[in-house]
């Protein structure tokens, strides 16, 4: 179980460092806050999936990918995608861009610690 916090930790790091990063960048160029937010998202979780499915929820060396899981991780993105977007567009109309920049990562940080539940126990299992 550490090993999989630790390593879930790690690669959630790593995406929220392409999703933020690609969320500012976006946004600093003029797209608006929902596709931006989308764009970093899917790159993300394009990443997140592999590593996570490949190390992170191995089993026993096996990767733990496949056509029944991909669904999974699809369906649980759609959910945290749509309040991530929700909670960014709400920011950025309240507060403006750079408050929404600066909150997007303890936003999208307080989704992946239900990330970390739902991999474990129904996406990867």
């Amino acid at each position: 179980m550490i090993r999989q916090v630790l390593g879930f930790g790690a690669v959630g790091g790593l995406q929220l460092l392409l999703d933020w990063g690609c969320f500012v960048a976006l946004t600093a160029l003029g797209l608006a806050v929902v596709p931006a937010n989308l764009a970093g998202r899917v790159a993300g979780a394009s990443l997140g999936y592999w590593l996570n499915g490949r190390y992170t929820f191995a089993d026993a060396g096996q990767a733990r990918l496949g056509r029944r899981r991909a669904l999974r991780f699809i369906a649980f993105w759609i959910a945290t995608t749509a309040l991530s977007t929700w909670a960014m567009q709400f920011i950025d109309a309240q507060r403006g861009l750079t408050l929404a920049w600066l909150a997007k990562p303890v936003v999208d940080g307080l989704l992946a610690a239900l990330g970390f539940v739902v991999s474990k126990y129904w996406i990867y299992r």
